[in-house]
Parts: C-alpha cells; structure tokens; sequence
C-alpha cells in the first residue's frame, strides 16, 4: 500500500538520551507549501530537504468546518494546554483536510483530526493511523453515526420492514446529495443502493432518480427539500439539527431511511511518531475529557470526548462503501 512513500527515518531525531526534551526535533513546516490536491502525489521528500524544515514541537493540523467557528483561537488553546502538558512545543495550524493528508504524507505535520475518507487517504499515503475517536452528543453510536435520507412530514415514502424495498421507492424521485466528496451525503447512501442491486454503480444514479442535484453542503442539500425541490436529502443525521437548520425547518422533516456505523471523525498521527511519544501525547488529548479541561475540547468540534479506538475497525464500513463505489 505504501511501496511509492519513500520513508523518512526520524526516529533517530527522539532517540538520543530518550527525553522528552528530545521529541522538540519534529518535523515540521507550514501549510503555505501544501498544494490541496492529493491526486498524481510525488514521493515523500528526501530526508535533506525535510529535515531543513524541521522546528522545535509537534503540529497538529485542525480542519475547517460548519460547526467549529473561532476555530484558530480554540485551537490554539488546546495546543496552550498540550504544550503545558507534554513540556514540549505544539503548534495549531487551520486548514482542509486534502492539504492535511498531504502534509502527513510529506511528513510536516504530525497530527490531524480527520473524517474517516480523509482518514483512509493518510493511511494509504502516508501510513498515518486513527488512534482517538470523537464523541457528539448527537451521534447516535458514541463514536458512531448515521448517514439519513430525509424526507418531507407528509411525503407519500415510507419506512418499510425490508430496507431494498424502502430504497426501491426512490426510483424516479427528486434526489439532493450533499456533494460527490462528502461520505454521509454521497458515499455511504450511494453504496447502499449499490449493495442492493438498485443500481450497478455510481453513474448509474442519473437513470435510477428522476433527478440528481448536490446541495454543495448539508444545509442547502437539506434546503432542497424543504423548498420543495427534491423528493429526498442524504446527510449525516446531525445535519437535522443547528447550526445546520433550524428547529422550525427540522420539523418540516422526518428520517425516511439510516446507515449506521458510519465512522466519527478522529485524531491520526503520522506513524513517524515514536510510540512512546505518541501515547504520551494520546494521554495528554485524553485530559480534555476531564470536567476541567472539556470545555477546550467542546470548542473545537462540539465534542464531548475523545475515545481510543482500533483504526482498522473504524475505518472497516468507509473501506466498503469505497470499494462499492470502485474507489478503492
């Protein structure tokens, strides 16, 4: 999976003495070098060319999204805390999550939150590994979640007792994907339709709905229904809620049909990290769940824990729907 990453040995960089103090040589550059693409991805740099790169600490790269406003200012904080903790360096940078996964892949940062696609990307570039799962008080699995198909109150569709058949109702109907990159808004509910043989592939959607549209975003794909433009919406099912839509506009709308299990978001870590080092810094993001500390956690992502979690487990429903998909 990895035989094109040419690797760059730092270990040797925390061996000397076995300090801590010794964990300040990683790494490190900044995201003003990083192309967003992954696509026609060259080697991993030489080991001259990174290592001139290198600054004292650990970065940790916090992806942009809906829910997580100021989120340079609550990033910083965490590392404030991760610094204090650990007696090293730790820097936030603000970025996508492409520009993440290239950046763990040239091996200039150490560490990102990542969904799971992006997650799965940085473990087939970079070897990068999930090691912490976020918790949301609206995912339905602790860790898990559901990918929804919404619907109007008072839409003829229903919820049947054989899952094909509910999903054979949407032939010839209205349907709002959330956009052709996002999982629970096009991945996942593209595979299940797959799986039961109601269409071959994904370019057969056109012929399976009346019409195919991408919202660009939950919100807007969500919006589609309430105006009365699509028959149907596929989102994650915390996009029912604020700052997505609001009370009045989630109870215009019902769950016609869930994919559960889908993976939560989650912490990866370059796996140039020594394993000492990475459990010490996996020990430290733990604290946040304490009364104390969880407000900084909260600020990031609405989380309200960190859990550890087996990545090959987690990733096992997004490595399907991938696969489904002949993505993989």
């Amino acid at each position: 999976m990895n035989s094109h990453k040419t690797k760059v040995n730092k270990k040797g960089l925390f061996a000397a003495g076995g300090a801590l103090a010794a964990a300040a040589s990683i790494f490190l550059g900044t995201f003003g070098e990083i192309a967003p693409t992954t696509a026609n991805l060259a080697p991993k740099q030489s080991a001259p060319q990174l290592l001139a790169k290198k600054q004292d600490g650990i970065t940790i790269v916090f992806p942009t999204r809906k829910d997580a406003p100021n989120l340079q200012i609550q990033a910083n904080k965490v590392a404030n805390f991760l610094s204090k903790d650990l007696g090293i360096t730790v820097k936030a940078q603000i970025s996508d999550e492409t520009a993440a996964v290239e950046a763990l892949r040239r091996n200039s940062v150490d560490i990102a939150f990542l969904s799971s696609r992006p997650a799965l990307k940085a473990e087939e570039l970079a070897n990068a590994r999930l090691h912490l799962g976020e918790i949301r008080a609206k995912y339905s699995g602790r860790y898990t979640y559901c990918s929804v198909f919404l619907v109007p109150k008072n839409s003829s569709l229903r919820t049947m007792g054989d899952r094909k058949a509910t999903l054979a109702q949407l032939r010839g109907k209205k349907m709002a994907f959330t956009s052709p990159t996002s999982s629970s808004g096009f991945l996942y509910p593209t595979s299940e339709l797959i799986k039961y043989k109601l269409v071959p592939n994904r370019e057969g959607l056109d012929r399976f709905f009346g019409q195919v549209a991408y919202g660009g975003d939950y919100t807007k794909a969500i919006m589609e229904v309430v105006r009365g433009r699509a028959d149907v919406a596929a989102v994650s099912e915390y996009a029912q809620y604020p700052p997505y839509i609001t009370d009045a506009d989630r109870n215009k709308l019902r769950v016609l049909y869930k994919i559960c299990g889908v993976p939560a978001h989650g912490v990866v870590f370059n796996d140039e990290i020594p394993v000492v080092l990475r459990e010490k810094i996996i020990k430290a993001l733990l604290k946040l769940n304490k009364p104390e500390n969880n407000d900084l956690l909260k600020g990031l992502y609405n989380s309200t824990e960190l859990v550890r979690i087996d990545h090959n487990r987690h990733l096992q429903l997004v490595r399907e729907a991938v696969k489904n998909l002949g993505m993989d």
